[in-house]
């Protein structure tokens, strides 16, 4: 299969709302999201965010050195959302979930790096807006977000200890809640 291509442009949240809204979600549309870190890099190693650079880097990695087909489809600092693989075909992040639900990379290893302050905190607050974006657009029940770890294929603690899905979960629930107040509420899954 070839390589699908990237988008290569960042959106504060705002501007990621208004892109949302402009996709087109005919040719495929996820299930669910699940949430990563890069572990490699970490925040540290990455002192000014992700750069255009960084997301041509992470391109060529995985298509010429991964040989894989796409990437995940964001990358989120705690600047900014980058677009990476387009939202509306599948991406690669997952084994077992790739063909059904869309990947966001969190720059950090919260394995080790704090999630709760500093820049840690700003990444999961981006986070916490792209999913509550992603999740209206879509339709999504925030509930239905899965973490990397949960993969059965997977081997590793992604996205990191300091990362915890209820607590994302009732953030993503909120902000969904004050940004669409007195409009139908969400109805959660059974």
């Amino acid at each position: 299969m070839p390589w699908k291509g990237i988008v290569g442009k960042s959106f504060s949240l705002s501007e990621f709302d208004s892109y949302c809204h402009t996709i087109q979600w005919t040719a495929w549309r996820p299930s669910f999201i699940v949430l990563h870190n890069t572990a490699i890099p970490n925040l540290a190693q990455r002192a000014n965010g992700l750069t255009l650079d960084h997301i041509k880097g992470l391109e060529k990695f995985y298509r010429d050195e991964q040989k894989w087909f796409g990437g995940p489809h964001l990358f989120i600092d705690d600047k900014q959302i980058w677009a990476f693989t387009p939202l509306n075909v599948s991406g690669t992040h997952s084994p077992s979930w790739n063909k059904v639900a869309i990947g966001i990379e969190m720059l950090g290893d919260f394995e080790k790096e704090e999630f709760n302050s500093g820049r840690g905190l700003n990444v999961r607050r981006n986070a916490v807006a792209a999913i509550a974006t992603l999740s209206a657009i879509l339709g999504l029940a925030p509930e239905t977000m899965k973490i990397h770890r949960e993969d059965p294929l997977t081997t590793h603690a992604c996205p990191g200890k300091n990362v915890r899905k209820l607590e994302i979960i009732q953030e993503v629930t909120d902000l969904m809640i004050s940004r669409h107040a007195g409009e139908h509420p969400i109805k959660p899954v059974p």
